[in-house]
C-alpha cells in the first residue's frame, strides 16, 4: 500500500508539472507542524523570485528572519537559467522517527510538512525544490530528474542578511578551525565564511545555517559574500559534479527559532540518510587516553605509549589513541607490542593515519602515510588492524571540501565500518549527517580546539570566550572533537579554570572523548574529580540548554539514563552569577555533587556533595566555571 501511494503521489507531481506549465501558479505560505516556522513565496506577477524565512514568536508576532533571495541549480549547457514556477504539489507530512548510537539526543522524532515546486528553465528544461519546514527549521534540495553526463553544475542560493544582523560566523579555512566572533555586518575583508551561520535577528529568534546530506556526487559547499556584503552565496567547492539520471543536492538546513532550539536540534541528521551499516552491535562510544596534547611526538616513544596504556587503565577509560608516527616507534618496542601490551591490560587502541590528500609526505607531514588511499592498499590496511584486534582509526589531514574528498571519505568510512572500525576525522570538514548514515563516525574535529595549546598561543586569552560559541555554533551540527579538559599547560599556557575545563567535556559531545593532559596532571586532582572522568557518559538520551549567549557564558544539561549532568562556564575575565534554570523533572533528586572553582586565594577546588534542591545561582571565578552531577 504504501509503494502504491508513493507511486500515485510522484505521478501526481509529473502531471502537475505538465498541466502547471500551461497556467498561472502561484505559491502559498508554508507552515511547519507547529505553525511558528513559516516560509512565505515572493511573488513578482507570476514568477516566484524569492522566499521569505519567517518565525511565529510567542504572542503571534511573525518575525522575518533571512531572505532565501536566489534559489535553483545551472548547467553548462545553459539549463537551470530563467526558471518560472509551472507546479506546486499539495503539502504532504514527513513523519520518521530513529536511533543513534551517538549525539546529543539518541531517540530522534521529526515531523515536517513538505512542499515541491516544480519550474523550467528557458530551454524547457525541468528542475524541482523540495522543502520541508520542521518545528525547528527548514531544509530544501534540488532534484533535476534528466541529467547529462558529465554536466557542470553551479548553484543559485543566496541568504539575504540585512546588514546590522547579529552573526557568529568562522572564516573558511579548509580545516574549519577559526574563531566565531560575533559581528553584525557583510563589510569585512574576508569574503569567503564556513558553516554553521549564526544569526540572531532583531527580534531574538535565532538562525543557523549549515548543510547535510552529502553524497559521493557532491561537494560539500561554503558561503560567499564577494558579490554584495548581504548577499551570502552557497557555493559547491567543486563547480563540475558528475552524474546521470536524476540528481539530488545535499539539503540546505537553516534551523531557526529560540537559542534552545538551534542548540538542542537535529535537524541535520534528520534529514540525512538512514544507516547503511549491516550491524552496529561493535559501535561502542567511550572515554580515550591520547598521548599528542602532552607529548607532541609521543606516539614513537614506546615508553610514553605505555604510560597512557597505563593512564587508559587508572582511571577507567575504555580506549588509547596512538596518534601520529607510530609506524616507526623507538624506545625499546614496537606498535605490535603496544598493541599486545594494551589488550593484556584490556585497554582498546585507535591508530592514527594521515590521509594523504592534504598535507603529505612531500611536505614534511608524519606518517603513516599512503595507506589508505587506493582501494587495495585500504582494505589491506583495514583488515590487518582488524586482525591485530585495533578498534578504530583517526584519519587526518583532508583537503577541504572537493567532491573527490567527499568521495573518500565515505569510501573510508564504508571500508573501516566492513572491518568494524570506529572512525574519527581530524583535520576535516565539519559534520554533515554522516553521524546517521555511517554511525561508526564517532566525531570530526573541525574546530579551533585545545590542539591548538600546542602550536600556537592563539587560544590563551580567547578560550574561555571561543569556548562559550561552540554550543551555539559548531557543535550543533554534529560531534566535536575539541579535546577538552586539561588542567595543566602544553606548549602556551591557558588561563581557564580548573572548573570550567572539567565542564567543557559535558558542554562538547563528542562520541569519542579525548582526555589529553599528562596522566600526572589527572593523577594529582581529587578523587572525586578522577571519579568524574571515570564515570563521565560520552552519549545522551536528551540535551538542554538551560542559559547562555554566545560569546558570554553557556548553562547545558545532558541526561544519560538516571542522571543529569549540568555544566556552565563564564567565558568573560569577570566574576558572573549564573543562573541554573532547571525544568522540574530535573530538580527532583536524591543526590547532587558540585564541582566549582574555590573563591580562596590560590584555591582550586570546591567540591560539594548534598541532598534536596539544586542551586539555582552558582557564582563563576572569571573564565572558571561548574559542573553538577544530578542522580
Amino acid at each position: 500500500m504504501k509503494s502504491y501511494k508513493t507511486s500515485l503521489y510522484a505521478l501526481f507531481l509529473i502531471l502537475s508539472a505538465v498541466i502547471g506549465c500551461t497556467m498561472t501558479v502561484s505559491a502559498k505560505t508554508m507552515s511547519s507542524p507547529n505553525g511558528h516556522v513559516l516560509l512565505n513565496p515572493v511573488m513578482k506577477g507570476s514568477n516566484l523570485t524569492a522566499f521569505s524565512l519567517c518565525y511565529k514568536c510567542k504572542g503571534g508576532k511573525i518575525e522575518q528572519v533571512l531572505t532565501l533571495s536566489g534559489f535553483g541549480i545551472e548547467s553548462s549547457d545553459g539549463g537551470g537559467r530563467g526558471l518560472s514556477l509551472c507546479a506546486t504539489s499539495p503539502q504532504r507530512a514527513i513523519s520518521d522517527s530513529y536511533t543513534m548510537l551517538s549525539g546529543k539526543r539518541l531517540q530522534c522524532n521529526n515531523k515536517a510538512n513538505e512542499v515541491t515546486y516544480t519550474f523550467t528553465d528557458s530551454l524547457g528544461g525541468r528542475q524541482q525544490m523540495v522543502v520541508r519546514l520542521y518545528n525547528d527549521g527548514i531544509a530544501f534540495r534540488y532534484v533535476l530528474p534528466e541529467l547529462r553526463n558529465p554536466v557542470v553544475l553551479s548553484e543559485r542560493t543566496s541568504y539575504n542578511i540585512k546588514e546590522g544582523t547579529k552573526r557568529w560566523i568562522q572564516k573558511w579555512t579548509e580545516p574549519y578551525e577559526e574563531f566565531f566572533p560575533q559581528s553584525t555586518t557583510g563589510e569585512t575583508q574576508n569574503r569567503h565564511w564556513g558553516y554553521p551561520a549564526l544569526l540572531q535577528s532583531e527580534g531574538d529568534v535565532w538562525a543557523l545555517i549549515t548543510e547535510a546530506g552529502i553524497e559521493r556526487q557532491h561537494s560539500a559547499s561554503s558561503l560567499y559574500n564577494d558579490l554584495s556584503p548581504d548577499e551570502y552565496r552557497v557555493v559547491p567547492a567543486h563547480n563540475a559534479e558528475k552524474a546521470s539520471g536524476q540528481w539530488e543536492s545535499p539539503w540546505r538546513v537553516v534551523i531557526m527559532g529560540s537559542k534552545e532550539n538551534v542548540v538542542e536540534s537535529t535537524l541535520v541528521t534528520d534529514v540525512s540518510a538512514p544507516c547503511r551499516l549491516k550491524d552496529t552491535y561493535w559501535i561502542v562510544p567511550g572515554s580515550v587516553s591520547w598521548i599528542y596534547w602532552a607529548y607532541n611526538h609521543g606516539s614513537k616513544d614506546y615508553g610514553i605509549v605505555k604510560k597512557y596504556i597505563d593512564m587508559a587503565v587508572t582511571l577507567s577509560l575504555p580506549y588509547v589513541l596512538i596518534d601520529a608516527e607510530w609506524d616507526y616507534i623507538t624506545g625499546g618496542g614496537t606498535v605490535d607490542g603496544a598493541l599486545r601490551y594494551a589488550k593484556e591490560r584490556g585497554v582498546k587502541v585507535l591508530l592514527w593515519y594521515n590521509s594523504s590528500t592534504a598535507w603529505t609526505k612531500s611536505g614534511g607531514a608524519p606518517g603513516p602515510h599512503e595507506r589508505l588511499n587506493t582501494p587495495e592498499n585500504r582494505e589491506k590496511e583495514f583488515a590487518w588492524l582488524e586482525k591485530s584486534g585495533v578498534a578504530g582509526v583517526k584519519i587526518d589531514f583532508f583537503a577541504g571540501d572537493k567532491q573527490e574528498t567527499m568521495k573518500y571519505c565515505i569510501d573510508l568510512l564504508e571500508c573501516a565500518a566492513r572491518h568494524h572500525l570506529l572512525v574519527n576525522f581530524h583535520g576535516a570538514t565539519i559534520p554533515r549527517g554522516w553521524q546517521r548514515t555511517y554511525p561508526n563516525l564517532m566525531s570530526v574535529e573541525a574546530v579551533y580546539g585545545a590542539e591548538w595549546y600546542n602550536n600556537l598561543p592563539v587560544l590563551t586569552n580567547r578560550a574561555a570566550a571561543h569556548n562559550t560559541t561552540l554550543p551555539f555554533t559548531r557543535n550543533v551540527i554534529g560531534s566535536m572533537d575539541y579535546t577538552p579538559c586539561t588542567f595543566s599547560d602544553s606548549q602556551h599556557p591557558h588561563i581557564t579554570t580548573r572548573a570550567h575545563e572539567l565542564a567543557l567535556p559535558v558542554l562538547f559531545e563528542s562520541g569519542l572523548l579525548h582526555w589529553a593532559d599528562k596522566p600526572e596532571s589527572y593523577l594529582a586532582q581529587p578523587q572525586e574529580v578522577q571519579s568524574f572522568i571515570s564515570t563521565l557518559p560520552t552519549v545522551w538520551d536528551e540535551t538542554r540548554l538551560l542559559h547562555g549567549y554566545p560569546g558570554e557564558s553557556v548553562v547545558m544539561a545532558r541526561r544519560r539514563g538516571n542522571t543529569w549532568y549540568v555544566a556552565g562556564i563564564n567565558g568573560t575575565d569577570s566574576l558572573m552569577s549564573l543562573p541554573v534554570n532547571l525544568p522540574v523533572n530535573i530538580k527532583a533528586s536524591t543526590s547532587i555533587q558540585l564541582f566549582a572553582d574555590s573563591k580562596e586565594q590560590g584555591g582550586s577546588w570546591s567540591i560539594k556533595t548534598y541532598k534536596g534542591d539544586c542551586p539555582s545561582i552558582i557564582e563563576c571565578q572569571p573564565r572558571g566555571g561548574f559542573v553538577m552531577v544530578i542522580k
